[in-house]
């Protein structure tokens, strides 16, 4: 049954008051597809049964799960490699040494998906930084949707999902088979917490991050709900901290920001408060 327009319409500025996700109308026939999942959850014969009962009850729960089915979910291990070379063989150390006073170091995956940047962010500092095994580590992950945030804190994977980033040696080391799944090693839970959040709704992280992963996220967002972000991202960053965004993504000329190219990625460190 193919969706009359205005239900295509009205879908699309449901996900985007819900999510702040604009989503492009070339992709409307995504609702179909991402949408089956929920309406067999919930009974209804057909996806236009769905926006029937969104129209009649506006605010409602079912508001949320539509918008988060629309999610993009797309992640992997060690996702864009240069960006952990990068962490690895410079931002860390430097950024360990001006930390060794209070020996605290906090890292936040922003629309962190089903988990697999969060927990490559603590294999990183458990494979290559093993003097910080005394120090107080704390790696959120935060996403949108809260089924995201239940496989995330699952920490369980398939095989196809372990094969994508995550090499041999890494998988006999901190994952451990349980039949065709895999899961994450206790020593890398450890690390790690995971939590809902809505980029585009909630307040600044009460204690500021050192190191913020926010990648391949605000293409997706329009100019002033971007901003917006970026203004929680901003605060919820330490002074001298790291933003990392995705490969394909920069920020527009900002006085708040100052890029810093590298042979081999871009990051952000911020300059004035907002």
């Amino acid at each position: 049954m193919t969706l009359a327009a205005h239900d295509v319409a009205y879908l699309r500025a449901l996900v985007a008051r819900n999510s702040g996700n604009q989503l492009d109308t070339s992709h409307d026939y995504l609702f179909e597809s991402r949408l089956q999942r929920l309406i067999r959850a919930r009974g209804f014969p057909s996806v236009a049964h769905l926006v029937a009962a969104l129209r009649s009850a506006p605010g409602s729960s079912l508001e949320r799960s539509v918008a988060e089915a629309m999610t993009i979910n797309e992640t992997s291990f060690f996702r864009e490699p240069a960006a952990f070379d990068l962490l690895r063989d410079s931002l860390l150390p430097a950024l360990i040494e001006r930390r060794r006073g209070c020996r605290t170091l906090r890292f936040w995956s922003a629309a962190c998906s089903s988990g697999q940047e969060t927990y490559s962010l603590s294999l990183l500092l458990c494979e290559h930084f093993p003097q910080l095994a005394s120090w107080s580590i704390d790696i959120l992950g935060t996403d949108l949707s809260a089924g995201m945030i239940a496989r995330a804190a699952a920490g369980r994977y398939s095989r196809m999902e372990v094969d994508r980033g995550l090499p041999a040696p890494f998988l006999l080391k901190y994952m451990v088979q349980d039949g065709d799944e895999w899961e994450v090693s206790p020593v890398l839970r450890l690390l790690c917490r995971f939590q809902r959040r809505n980029l585009c709704t909630s307040p600044a992280l009460m204690q500021p991050c050192d190191v913020i992963f926010l990648r391949n996220v605000l293409l997706y967002f329009p100019p002033a709900t971007r901003d917006r972000v970026l203004q929680t991202i901003h605060r919820s960053l330490a002074p001298d901290g790291i933003l990392i965004l995705g490969a394909s993504e920069q920020l527009p000329s900002d006085a708040h920001w100052k890029p810093v190219l590298t042979p081999r990625a871009v990051w952000y460190c911020p300059l004035s408060g907002r």
